[in-house]
């Protein structure tokens, strides 16, 4: 199953409602995740940029976009990123394919 990273950030109303009255979210993120057929591999906070990602096993592309379409769509959470991740086998199998597909290719500078 396809692994992707989520990078979220949360809203002002949202870290106030999370300071006023402490929640699980890594909670509430499993359950939205298990609804989309999906696994919960990691929820992580952090500083910078973002506030915090999540690391989920999902059936593909769409679920991850559906994911991230039903938790912006709330307004708590924004500056969503997801991004498909890739272990050390598939590295090596996307490094095959691109030696196929490099010989296929012709660039405009060709």
């Amino acid at each position: 199953m396809p692994r992707f990273i989520t990078f979220f950030s949360y809203s002002a109303d949202s870290a106030k409602a999370m300071i006023e009255h402490p929640t699980d979210r890594s909670a509430a993120a499993n359950a939205l995740v298990e609804s989309l057929g999906g696994t919960q591999e990691a929820f992580y906070w952090m500083q910078g940029k973002h506030d915090g990602f999540l690391i989920t096993n999902l059936p593909d592309g769409v679920a991850a976009a559906a994911l991230a379409a039903a938790v912006g769509a709330t307004g708590a959470v924004g500056s969503l990123e997801t991004h498909q991740i890739f272990d050390h086998d598939e590295q090596a199998t996307i490094v095959q394919r691109a030696a196929i597909a490099r010989k296929a290719y012709r660039p405009p500078t060709a």
